[in-house]
């Protein structure tokens, strides 16, 4: 064979090779694919079931890291609503692990313990929980804890102690128990935390600041809760568990965002005042409900608003957020609106004049009252000016309807126009707007026109008259009512809320002008409707109103007769600053919007005047024999000093009559009292928690505070001996 030939074969022998390897890594591949899609496919559809336990045993160890709700302020920073730790006391009598000897040693010794100590834990806890009660009754004695804790003892599982969480510090109470003091893992007490809800001042605007659901601090219920609950409650983080060691180890897979703090617009200092001004008066009437609303003029901000009805055993709760939820004719408050509208359209003036009579008018087969008919009589001819003052029913709605009965629409249009009865689109869970009825409707009739202009006809919630009114106010720019101001983190503003404008200019300035004058005269005309809630110190404007309240479909006749009265105004009238709405529901006669509510507006207008606005008149401030001198109470001494220094005056010429009561301590900063008596207790009325502790502290006396504001009452009365670390108690307000 030649060389070429040779040469030839081997080449060819090598290409088989090479195609051989070739197929035999395709085939390789080929199998292995063909394996792993088979092993894929049986894990779907066969081992699917299998797979899911396994994932579900992982899916349980992530745990959910709630995040802290945030706290709820009034617009002083005042907490109003917060998160405070509570806990739910467990004792497991079971030793939970493997059954090794450790664990067995550790439930020996703790079956030990327990049965010499049951009588001393069960005494323990009976006086740790004296005060407490279950439904009124006094259960939870020495008997009560025993027999619960025996009987968990006995089949070895875990005692829930008390059936109700506790604070921190009956916690720390129940951990100076045997067996309690020891640690979980030896004596099994442990108390889980949870997060509650919590409202310092009690049930004070408790329907405007809202509630979470029983049983759950986390999904709200209404109020502001509600409406502001994706900032309050934040985003929740996630945790899993795993073993080092055959140690438990909490991992943190996402950490958790707190909720942001809400600042409201509200005043806790005003809202106390309201509702102590309408729940005297409610009480007295045997009132049915009673609302108060303090408004802002410039901003729309709700300083105050209580919503007080009566229960079933005749005491007055905040039921209902009745300012926001409960549509009813206005009553007389609605003539405000259709004079109004009257005097912008120019069919009527101040000096306009109508024929009121005696007292009874025919209008469309039904009769209009006035409310001196069947005793003073009637008011006879009037100008617009009596018509308001004396809240005559025939006078407005002759004037209206001789005006505007060939073309209603221009009326109600009007209406929408100054911005009464519009929608004010509030938020909150159960929030209505005003229904107001317009020509063409089903239930427009004849006489629908002139009921419909003394505040019938309509169904507003007590909220739109308080924004209408707070509208004039303000220079006839109408705002939405606000509740929230912004949102805090860590102290520090993160978002404000813009104030929101309904109607930039509600009427023409004249028509403003007008309606104002209108409206003082109501007050202080000497036989004005709404003189009972004229204040000495300041003018105010407002409209009384006395609406009867129907029954349903049975309408006015059935039952005793209801009445809804009311008083709605703003102050001082030569630059208001704020507006009041006072209206009560109640059953049978007198009832009367200017008798019954001018009262409680007057003293609410007071207290918001007094409040550290100051509204002086401006020409007290130009009487050179008008002085204002400041009032100074115990405190810090050389803040005082450097105010009365600013003021160009000396500490003797002030108002205060404990100046002399007190000195500057070494430091000269801090005030301590004249004479300092080893041993004997300082008098603290009339200091800020600050000074009072500081003052005591000098004293080697420890302070415990109740309440927030300046010292009232002291548990130790001045000048007593008392020894060095005695508990004070100091009562603040």
């Amino acid at each position: 064979m030649s060389t070429k030939t040779k040469h030839t074969d081997q080449k060819g022998k090598g290409g088989s090779h090479g195609t051989r390897i070739f197929l035999l890594f395709f085939w390789v591949a080929f199998a292995g694919g063909f394996f792993f899609v088979g092993i894929a496919a049986r894990t779907v559809f066969t081992e699917s079931d299998y797979w899911e336990v396994v994932r579900e045993r992982f899916t349980r160890n992530n745990q959910v890291i709630q995040a802290d709700r945030g706290n709820i302020y009034d617009c002083n920073g005042q907490l109003l609503v917060g998160s405070i730790p509570k806990f739910r006391l467990f004792i497991d009598f079971k030793v939970y692990g493997s059954d090794s000897l450790p664990r067995v040693k550790v439930q020996h010794w703790r079956d030990s313990v327990y049965q010499v100590k049951a009588d001393s834990i069960a005494t323990g806890l009976a006086e740790i929980f004296k005060d407490h009660t279950f439904k009124g009754d006094h259960i939870f004695t020495k008997k009560w804890f025993a027999t619960r804790l025996q009987k968990a003892w006995q089949k070895r599982r875990t005692c829930q102690v008390f059936p109700f969480p506790v604070s921190y510090e009956v916690y720390l109470k129940c951990k100076r128990l045997p067996l309690f003091r020891e640690s979980m893992l030896r004596g099994g007490f442990h108390g889980d935390k949870e997060m509650q809800r919590a409202k310092p001042y009690g049930s004070l605007a408790s329907r405007l600041l809202g509630s979470l659901l029983p049983d759950t601090d986390r999904v709200p219920k209404n109020g502001i809760e509600y409406l502001c609950d994706s900032v309050l409650r934040g985003t929740d983080g996630v945790s899993h568990s795993t073993k080092v060691r055959d140690v438990s180890l909490s991992m943190t897979d996402l950490a958790p965002v707190n909720g942001l703090d809400v600042v409201t617009t509200i005043d806790v200092n005003l809202q106390d005042a309201a509702e102590k001004a309408i729940r005297a008066q409610v009480e007295a009437l045997k009132a049915e409900m009673g609302v108060v609303i303090v408004m802002e003029a410039a901003t729309g901000d709700v300083k105050a608003m209580v919503n007080l009805g009566r229960t079933a055993s005749g005491k007055y709760e905040e039921i209902m957020n009745y300012a926001i939820s409960k549509r009813m004719e206005p009553g007389s408050t609605f003539k405000t609106a259709s004079m109004m509208v009257a005097l912008d359209d120019g069919v009527i003036t101040p000096e306009t004049t109508v024929e009121t009579g005696n007292g009874l008018y025919r209008m469309y087969g039904c009769n209009m009252k006035d409310w001196g008919y069947g005793g003073r009589g009637g008011f006879g001819l009037i100008d617009v000016r009596t018509v308001m003052e004396q809240s005559s029913n025939i006078g407005v709605s002759r004037l209206i309807d001789e005006n505007y009965h060939n073309t209603p629409e221009k009326f109600t249009d009007g209406l929408a126009r100054v911005g009464a009865g519009i929608p004010l689109d509030l938020k909150f869970p159960g929030a209505q707007n005003p229904r107001m009825k317009k020509p063409g409707d089903a239930t427009w009739s004849r006489p629908t026109l002139a009921w419909m202009s003394i505040g019938y006809e309509s169904l507003l919630p007590p909220i739109s008259t308080c924004a209408f009114y707070n509208g004039i106010a303000n220079n006839g720019r109408l705002v939405r009512p606000r509740f929230i101001k912004g949102y805090m983190r860590d102290g520090r503003m993160v978002e404000e809320m813009p104030v929101e404008v309904l109607r930039e200019k509600m009427c023409s300035d004249r028509t403003l002008s007008q309606i104002r004058s209108i409206l003082e005269n109501v007050v202080s005309a000497k036989n004005g409707t709404g003189k009972k809630a004229r204040c000495e110190q300041f003018r105010v404007c407002g409209k009384t109103g006395t609406a009867q309240v129907a029954s349903g479909k049975g309408g006015y006749k059935t039952g005793q007769v209801e009445y809804l009265i009311s008083f709605c105004g703003f102050f001082p009238a030569e630059a208001p600053k704020y507006t009041c709405l006072v209206c009560i529901q109640k059953r049978g006669l007198p009832a009367s919007g200017g008798g019954h509510c001018g009262p409680v507006f007057k003293e609410v207008a007071q207290a918001v005047m007094a409040s550290g606005v100051n509204h002086r008149n401006p020409a007290a401030a130009a009487d050179s024999t008008s002085v204002m001198r400041p009032t100074l109470s115990n405190g810090n001494m050389s803040e005082m000093n450097a105010t009365m220094r600013c003021l160009s005056m000396k500490p003797e010429e002030s108002c205060g009559a404990s100046w002399g009561a007190w000195q500057t301590d070494s430091m000269g900063s801090r005030i301590v009292p004249v004479p300092m008596l080893e041993g004997h207790m300082p008098d603290l009325t009339g200091m800020g928690a600050k000074d009072a502790i500081f003052a005591l502290q000098g004293h080697g006396l420890r302070a415990e505070l109740v309440g927030a504001g300046h010292v009232v009452e002291q548990s130790i009365q001045p000048g007593t001996e008392v020894k060095k670390g005695t508990r004070v108690r100091l009562v603040l307000k």
